[in-house]
């Protein structure tokens, strides 16, 4: 028995390395190509390209998904032709992230029309047509993309927003250039470096024990609850932004806090979702809703949230009087927060 498990974990080690060895040379791949533009340069000749539109990414529909293109150099020079651009406009684009054979993967706005571009957008319905897809807003498709896709798309449309919003310098206000991989924005003028910011949001996922805090905002579909969330405050900590967010929100004091995960996540801007899950002090659970932040809050029970989760059918589709809770998607940081608080409660009570 003993062999057979140093067999297991000596191979474990081996898959483990393997991993790792590629991660780290796809990560200083990366590092290389934001840092050296002539390395990105060469890497635009040979990678792939994902388009957008006014901020909305290029989808092809399959059955009830979206699927995403891409092209490669050659059809996008290709493409840029017939309407009358030359290849230049390619250095546009914002690096995303590459294969693990280190194939470069970039996305490309062909819209946007900014004061301070060089380029006109392109018409967008005769692009359609030539693609043979659709440019559509990304929260509208949200649903109907793959885990890999919507990550990679996050990440275009956040660089590609945030390049459209700073292209003047806060001080010296002249023009900021992007570097070729589109890592950064330089001032000329002041030589201020400017790097892509996203801002720090806690969500929070209240509970006494027994039961857990969700709440709606009047903006949520019919039936929505989700986890507490507020911007962090200039100069708080996560676990004082926390400790805030759920005194403001619905009055309760936080007694202990535990750090969960972290996502992306792109409406309506930018931000890094941080998600904690906290306990309230006992007797102390009466909730007090802030009716500037919240339409309304609730306490739920195990049995009502594990309910919810195994509700079938798409997020859309749910929506109806005869629901009475309905969670965030499977993509939302919050729907894994709650899905894992019932996990918890659940196995707690089998070994009760």
């Amino acid at each position: 028995m003993s062999l057979y498990c140093g067999t297991i974990c000596r191979r474990k080690s081996f898959w483990c390395y393997r991993l790792l060895s590629t991660y780290v040379t796809k990560a200083r791949y990366l590092f290389e190509l934001k840092e050296d533009d002539e390395a990105c340069r060469k890497a635009l000749q040979t990678g792939v390209f994902y388009l957008f539109h006014d901020l909305a990414p290029l989808l092809q529909a399959s059955g009830h998904r979206y699927l995403v293109p891409r092209l490669s150099r050659a059809e996008l020079e290709g493409l840029l032709g017939k309407f009358g651009q030359d290849s230049q406009r390619i250095e546009d684009s914002v690096l995303i992230g590459c294969s693990n054979q280190q194939e470069a993967w970039f996305a490309l706005d062909l819209g946007l029309n900014s004061a301070a571009s060089k380029h006109v957008s392109l018409p967008k319905s005769e692009m359609e047509a030539e693609l043979g897809g659709s440019f559509i807003k990304l929260r509208q498709a949200l649903f109907q993309l793959n885990s890999m896709d919507s990550s990679l798309l996050f990440t275009a449309q956040a660089l590609l927003r945030w390049h459209d919003g700073h292209q003047f310098c806060s001080k010296s206000g002249q023009p900021t250039k992007k570097n070729m991989a589109g890592s950064k924005r330089v001032c000329p003028s002041s030589n201020i470096i400017y790097y892509p910011q996203m801002a720090p949001v806690v969500i929070t996922l209240v509970t006494d024990g027994a039961r857990c805090l969700l709440a709606r905002q009047s903006s949520f579909p019919k039936g929505l609850y989700s986890a507490l969330a507020g911007f962090c405050d200039i100069g708080e900590s996560v676990e004082e932004a926390v400790r805030r967010e759920v005194a403001e929100e619905v009055g309760l004091e936080v007694e202990s806090l535990q750090y969960s995960s972290s996502q992306h996540w792109p409406f309506p801007n930018s931000s890094l979702m941080i998600a904690c899950h906290a306990t309230v002090k006992a007797g102390q659970t009466e909730i007090q809703v802030n009716q500037k932040e919240l339409e309304a809050a609730a306490w739920f029970s195990l049995d009502e949230v594990a309910t919810a989760l195994l509700r079938k059918g798409s997020f859309l589709q749910q929506q109806s009087d005869a629901l009475p809770l309905l969670l965030p998607p499977k993509l939302a940081i919050a729907h894994h927060m709650i899905k894992k608080w019932v996990e918890r409660q659940t196995c707690a009570s089998l070994a009760a």
